[in-house]
């Protein structure tokens, strides 16, 4: 594995393993296990950010993988990109604004964004599983540059 697929294989498992501690905590919580619940979701936090390192490291310093299927099914492949990092995004910070509201105590509230926030984790997770699918074992793609050499004009 060269360093081109090491990464994204990276990142995208500590996506997978986020979404896994999202729905151990879930589980957790309902069974009354605050403590425990906390620890998790916290643990799922850890992994997300993790993940964000290394796929913003990756952009920076290696590249984006390019579409590397056919030309045709390209369209369907950028719409499906375009929603999983709305997706993505919508998580993010829908899953600070529930951390926040767990840590300062307000379950109530903290009860129904985690709900909501819960379920987009679990679609962004399968989205980004699928995204890895089509550019690293379906149709492996070519790179592109790393943004520093873009923004340096090397």
């Amino acid at each position: 594995m060269d360093v081109f697929t090491l990464f994204p294989t990276l990142s995208t498992s500590f996506i997978v393993i986020s979404a896994i501690l999202v729905a151990i905590g879930w589980g957790l919580i309902i069974k009354g296990k605050r403590e425990a619940h906390k620890k998790t979701m916290i643990a799922a936090a850890i992994a997300a950010i993790i993940f964000f390192i290394i796929y913003t490291s990756r952009t920076a310093f290696i590249g984006n993988t390019a579409w590397g299927g056919p030309a045709d099914l390209k369209p369907y492949y950028q719409t499906f990109l375009i929603f999983h990092i709305i997706l993505a995004t919508v998580a993010a910070v829908f899953g600070i604004t529930t951390l926040i509201l767990g840590f300062k105590e307000k379950y109530a509230k903290h009860r129904k964004w985690g709900r909501v926030t819960s379920i987009i984790w679990f679609f962004t997770a399968i989205t980004g599983v699928a995204v890895y699918v089509l550019l690293y074992v379906l149709y492996p793609g070519g790179h592109t540059k790393p943004v520093w050499d873009i923004l340096l004009g090397t």
